[in-house]
């Protein structure tokens, strides 16, 4: 029979079967042989204890020498029907491990693995509580000792963090601290979540009244409960502030608001945090075992220094502290930066009647929101995908499964097909000054998240206001000096100004654990984010993998969440999974601890 003749799903199998015989007898090195040569094998926490990906037959070889033994996998089975295409076999896949019931993606060219997605789904002996394990939520029969839901609720929330200490401390209760959050309470993992603002939400609430997600509906949906089939593609700030604030409550989160962690340090006689805390006004210290630093995929943000700022008469603000653009009718405003915040501002205050100007020091990606719909996240992300049968956990494993190293491949055909689509549009933006990139490689705006976590707009109409001239630009130039009531640029140009909003980013997460614990400790974490891929703001050597993202670092205990909603909601699986572990007393060997290459 020949391997054409064969069916795509018994192709798979026969695949498997060699592979599971291999890692049986503990030959890493034929098992790595059934790979392509430069074949990857990405792993979420299954086989390594950490997010990693092995790239080439070497790297897999040492990674199952290292661990096979330990992790035992077995009962490799494919779960639907395998596709063919291009001459690539495509099959979801499920096996176990000594401890845990995993899922994974596989794809094969010329019989051999060019990639492999493993990923852990649930503890064998610690399962959540769903489905078939659901809790009844009430005792039937009589007792005297019978406590009711609120009763126990109210219990729970006096004791937690004051006569009971919490398992983990996770610092910031936006989208990220409370999905982390929900994991971590269906998995029955004691969470302390603390939030500096007053209500759940609030982080968004707080922001300029224009402001809402970028990312379509599909993309955005929290752990457990999606969001309604009528809400709206584009969510508005309030409204996803409002959906927080109701998911903190129905998940039953211990959820501290009007709560500031004031500093944390790791006693390692003890192997515990200290982390003090003021909520409402009173100090409390927490000793939790693990502590999660989850302020979002940004640091500190960026206000640079420039010769004059303190002359400066009128209002000047980081983006992140921009109020809206109620209170500028009819001012001079300059906004320095020209990525998401920047162009949301200028939106903002033009439309206020403002007399706005953006001020572009370096090159931006711009992709029109229909345009990233359709190209890039159509296919997974959208009501046709729903209709398809792709769940979001089928979308998000399918995007994981591409390796970081090759995924830019995927992506530049996309945008060189954006390019054609919106020539028109580009060309008119670049007529009114405005430099445009698609990335150093092409590859477009997921890769520049990835990489930098900056320099690009999802255009929700912004653009075609500099197009047009009604937000001025002035690009190729920065402000040199602040005068009283202006700004001098390098190109020597004097702006009047009443208003400075500084969209100049952040800096790495590490720089929290600066502020919260201490710079040594943040030095030895080092950077957070991107990968090494040796692009702009992403320098070498390559990593493979987010740095220092939901997974083990160099400082014992101490953890970091963050990402967009579509990363929130994925990975926070894995990294509660690494949490409930540790909190069994399961046996966790790291393989491939991440090197420290750069600071901040």
């Amino acid at each position: 029979m020949t391997q054409q003749s064969v069916s795509p799903t018994k192709r798979v199998e026969q695949w498997l079967a060699g592979f599971e015989e291999t890692l049986g007898s503990e030959n890493p090195e034929q098992a790595a042989k059934l790979f392509e040569e430069s074949g990857f094998w990405r792993d979420l926490v299954a086989m390594t204890w950490n997010i990693k990906t092995m790239e080439g037959q070497d790297a897999i070889e040492t990674m199952l020498a290292s661990t096979a033994s330990d992790r035992q996998p077995h009962n490799w089975q494919v779960i639907e029907e395998a596709t063919e295409q291009d001459g690539i076999t495509e099959a979801w896949i499920t096996f176990d491990t000594r401890d845990a019931h995993c899922k994974g993606h596989l794809r094969l060219r010329n019989g051999k693995a060019w990639t492999l997605l493993t990923t852990m789904q649930e503890l064998r002996e610690f399962p959540e509580k769903r489905k078939y394990r659901r809790p009844k939520g009430a005792q039937h029969g009589a007792s005297k000792s019978r406590q009711t839901w609120l009763e126990a609720r109210e219990q729970e929330a006096r004791e937690l963090g004051y006569s009971k200490q919490p398992y983990c401390v996770v610092i910031g209760g936006g989208q990220g601290g409370i999905g982390l959050g929900a994991r971590l309470r269906q998995m029955d993992v004691p969470t302390i979540v603390i939030e500096r603002n007053p209500k759940a939400g609030d982080s968004w609430r707080n922001r300029y009244k224009s402001l809402c997600l970028h990312d379509p509906v599909w993309y955005d949906h929290m752990p457990y409960i999606p969001f309604p089939d009528h809400w709206p593609v584009f969510c508005p700030k309030d409204k996803i502030g409002d959906w927080l604030e109701m998911y903190t409550k129905i998940m039953e989160l211990n959820y501290w608001s009007s709560t500031e962690c004031t500093g944390a340090r790791y006693d390692e006689d003890r192997q515990e945090w200290v982390v003090d805390v003021v909520r409402d006004g009173e100090k409390v210290t927490l000793r939790p075992k693990q502590l999660v630093l989850a302020t979002g995929m940004s640091g500190i943000p960026n206000v640079p220094e420039i010769p004059g700022m303190d002359s400066f008469e009128g209002e000047q603000h980081h983006s992140s502290r921009h109020p809206g653009g109620e209170a500028y009718k009819g001012k001079k405003c300059i906004v320095l930066g020209a990525n998401n915040s920047a162009h949301d501002i200028c939106a903002a205050l033009w439309e206020n009647n403002a007399d706005v100007t953006m001020v572009q020091r370096s090159s931006t990606h711009i992709i029109k929101s229909d345009t990233l719909m359709d190209l890039a996240l159509g296919g997974l992300y959208s009501e046709q995908a729903v209709d398809n049968g792709i769940t979001t956990e089928k979308a998000d494993l399918t995007f994981a499964s591409l390796p970081y190293r090759i995924m830019p491949e995927f992506h530049k055909p996309m945008y060189e097909q954006a390019r054609e689509r919106d020539a028109d549009f580009y060309d008119r933006l670049e007529k009114a000054g405005f430099m445009l990139d698609f990335g150093d490689d092409g590859s477009g705006l997921f890769m520049k998240y990835l990489r930098r976590g900056s320099g690009y707009y999802i255009d929700v109409g912004a653009s075609e206001l500099v197009a047009q001239g009604e937000i001025k630009l002035k690009s190729r130039v920065t402000i040199e000096h602040i005068n009283p009531r202006s700004v001098t640029l390098t190109d020597g140009t004097e702006l009047p100004a009443d208003l400075i909003v500084y969209a100049t980013g952040f800096g790495s997460m590490n720089g929290w654990a600066a502020r919260i614990i201490s710079q040594d400790v943040a030095d030895k974490v080092g950077k957070c984010w991107g990968m090494g891929s040796d692009t702009t703001k992403d320098p070498g050597p390559w990593e493979g993998e987010l740095r220092n993202m939901w997974k083990p670092t160099r400082q014992e205990a101490l953890w970091f969440h963050g990402g967009n909603l579509h990363q929130s909601r994925h990975y926070s699986l894995y990294l509660a999974l690494q949490l409930k572990a540790r909190l069994e007393g399961l046996e966790t060997p790291v393989y491939g601890l991440q090197e420290v290459h750069h600071l901040s």
